[in-house]
């Protein structure tokens, strides 16, 4: 089964086709995505790597995370999902609280 994971503290200058080539030599890669800027279009310093096994996924974990990579110490970890939170209505609220204050909405 495949396993996801963090890429973080990468070089802003990281291709996704170098990330790809430090992950090979542990094992196959499924996916590479380097998150990027949704205005500027630049790296924001972390991405996702897909192994095909998670055996794979655990060696690259253990022999590349604090490894140094492109002059970075760079961190690598299991993906964990994004959790959203809502505010009692559905809706999803990530100020905290109710979306309506008083006699204003915001």
């Amino acid at each position: 089964m495949a396993k996801n994971l963090f890429v973080g503290k990468l070089s802003f200058t990281t291709s996704e086709d170098n990330l790809k080539k430090l992950f090979l030599d542990i094992g196959p890669v499924l996916t590479v995505s380097i998150i990027k800027d949704n205005f500027t279009g630049s790296s924001r310093g972390f991405g996702f790597v897909e192994m095909t096994t998670e055996e794979d996924a655990q060696k690259a974990i253990e022999k590349l995370n604090g490894s140094s990579f492109e002059e970075k110490a760079i961190v690598v970890k299991e993906a964990t999902p994004t959790s959203t939170y809502t505010n009692g209505r559905g809706k999803i609220d990530r100020r905290g609280g109710s979306r309506f204050r008083g006699n204003r909405r915001y």
